[in-house]
């Protein structure tokens, strides 16, 4: 079903007027709410369902909250839009603190309601549980991508050699972080409410500085108070700084998948960084 006035009305949800919102749609109810339909793969609404209700932990960022979901679509909140100032920022860095401080059962490990098949965006991924976050990003994240890119020769042999050396790369272990999995500046949306609500996510068990280095990957507003509320809330192992290149490998390489471009080049920048 593609029609959101007929997938909302299937899920009981009598609709007054419709718009456009990105790559989603806006829908002011008969009952005066305000609403986000978005559609996706069989089996993409649910997982994201789950991922949202996951993340939404006392403390942490807000999160929209679930209206209605079925095999293709979900319903949420509608956030209305704000500005984004120092002090919020950094409280946004120490909410996202506490949200991967909440944990996750492993590595890999799915939002619990949701199944081994996920999505960043539109694009799929595997979350298979594991001991050991190295093997598990390096095969689970970045060489099914790898594989599926078409990089210079040079970037894709950077690449595999960060796969090769991930041990000594990744840094000192961590436990397993609950993740947004997705957090792109898009993804960070400052709300009229004066909070900084985190949207769309693709949730896993993960290393927690995959989060951060998504946000530096374009460019989130306010980084610095970000981070530095972050820092206040649960100090970064040392060498962090050193290691974005290999948390931006995986997105990096779906973009260059998905759209080609320089991406491949700067995924191999990025892996270059990482080795070096």
């Amino acid at each position: 079903m593609n029609d959101p006035r007929a997938a909302l009305d299937a899920l009981g949800l009598a609709v007054r007027s419709l718009a456009p919102l990105g790559g989603a749609h806006r829908a002011e109810l008969a009952d005066g709410r305000t609403v986000v339909a978005k559609s996706g793969a069989p089996g993409q609404a649910a997982t994201e369902a789950a991922g949202l209700r996951w993340l939404a932990v006392p403390g942490g960022p807000p999160l929209p909250e679930v209206i209605a979901v079925d095999e293709r679509w979900l319903v949420t909140s509608h956030v209305p839009g704000g500005r984004l100032d120092s002090s919020e920022a950094e409280r946004f860095g120490r909410g996202l603190a506490v949200m991967h401080a909440a944990g996750a059962a492993s590595f890999g490990a799915p939002a619990p309601g949701a199944g081994a098949d996920a999505w960043i965006g539109t694009a799929p991924m595997r979350n298979e549980p594991a001991a050991d976050w190295p093997a598990w990003y390096a095969e689970h994240r970045v060489l099914p991508y790898l594989r599926r890119a078409s990089l210079a020769a040079a970037d894709a042999a950077a690449v595999q050699r960060v796969c090769e050396r991930i041990d000594e790369l990744a840094g000192p272990p961590e436990t397993p972080a609950r993740l947004h999995g997705d957090l792109w500046s898009g993804n960070v949306h400052p709300g009229a409410d004066g909070r900084v609500w985190v949207l769309d996510p693709a949730a896993h068990g993960g290393h927690r500085e995959t989060d951060l280095a998504m946000l530096a990957l374009f460019g989130a507003p306010r980084l610095d108070r970000i981070l530095a509320g972050y820092q206040e809330a649960a100090p970064l192992a040392p060498g962090w700084r050193q290691r974005v290149g290999l948390h931006q490998l995986f997105p990096l390489l779906v973009h260059a998948v998905l759209f080609g471009g320089g991406y491949g080049a700067s995924a191999g920048a990025a892996a270059r960084a990482a080795l070096h």
